[in-house]
């Protein structure tokens, strides 16, 4: 893979991401790449840059480097996953299992990126649905998960829950956590959700703090469609977020249906990349024994 266009994506007020960015532009320089910098950036950067927006990187890059923590990625990757790019991230952030590059280790991860010795790995996402009498309303994507959540906190709703054309159950929650492998490790693992591994074709289902004791999370087909309806009897207006990000409002009576989008993301990892071992770094899992 040969990568002569590159996009930087970063956060536009954080002086470490900026330090992360000049780096970058001087390596990419070195390699004699075009670079892009998004445009909410490209002004905070001393170097003089190309500036690009979200989309005319995908459309224009063959490798986009995301610099910061896991919600910048989300943020870019919902853009990105719509065109034929590759993504690798940096890590300015906190826990990063997104960002698999240290910031000390730029250079070297470069090169091994610009020399094919790194694991490229596809991530299905999630389209997000939401119907009022029978018609489209709005359509969201959704990297890690679709919630389904009440407007009010610690607020219960009462909706149904379908996967394919089977019914479920009926339930009395504060919500519905539906996630891809990629966020099992998100917000769904807080709830009490399984992980599921990156190359798992399925969804978790995880209810939000049921009013039953029997209730537990469920793992289906990723290729399954999943239909969520509100009952009538609620009296406020609920809502779905995508990856914390984009919210739609969803009144008593309508219906959301979740699916595959068409789309997927497609991350790259340095030579040494091993999914267990991010765990392990990541959620303090002990190591072996001996």
């Amino acid at each position: 893979m040969r990568y002569n266009t590159v996009g930087l994506i970063g956060k536009p007020s954080h002086k470490a991401t900026h330090v992360s960015i000049n780096t970058l532009i001087d390596e990419l320089k070195k390699r004699d790449c075009t670079v892009l910098v998004e445009s909410r950036i490209s002004e905070a950067i001393d170097e003089n840059v190309q500036a690009a927006s979200l989309k005319e990187i995908g459309q224009q890059a063959d490798l986009a480097i995301v610099v910061g923590g896991d919600g910048n990625m989300l943020g870019a990757a919902r853009v990105l996953a719509e065109f034929d790019v590759d993504v690798v991230g940096v890590n300015r952030g906190n826990l990063g299992f997104l960002t698999d590059i240290n910031p000390e280790d730029i250079a070297t991860q470069l090169g091994h990126i610009f020399n094919n010795k790194t694991y490229r790995e596809r991530r299905f996402i999630l389209e997000a649905q939401v119907f009022k009498d029978g018609r489209l309303q709005q359509s969201h994507s959704a990297i890690n998960e679709v919630v389904l959540h009440h407007s009010k906190v610690a607020h219960m709703m009462e909706f149904e829950l379908y996967v394919g054309s089977d019914f479920v159950f009926s339930q009395r929650s504060d919500g519905l956590i539906i996630a891809t492998p990629t966020g099992s490790t998100a917000y769904s693992l807080s709830g009490g959700g399984p992980i599921l591994v990156p190359h798992l074709d399925a969804l978790t289902l995880v209810p939000m703090f049921p009013h039953t004791l029997s209730s537990r999370p469920i793992v289906v087909d990723a290729n399954s469609e999943i239909t969520l309806k509100i009952s009538d009897k609620n009296t406020d207006s609920v809502q779905i977020s995508c990856d914390s990000h984009v919210v739609i409002a969803v009144e008593p009576g309508d219906y959301i249906k979740i699916r595959k989008n068409k789309n997927y993301l497609t991350l790259v990892h340095p030579p040494d990349y091993n999914y267990f071992n991010v765990l392990r770094t990541k959620l303090n899992w002990g190591s072996k024994l001996y």
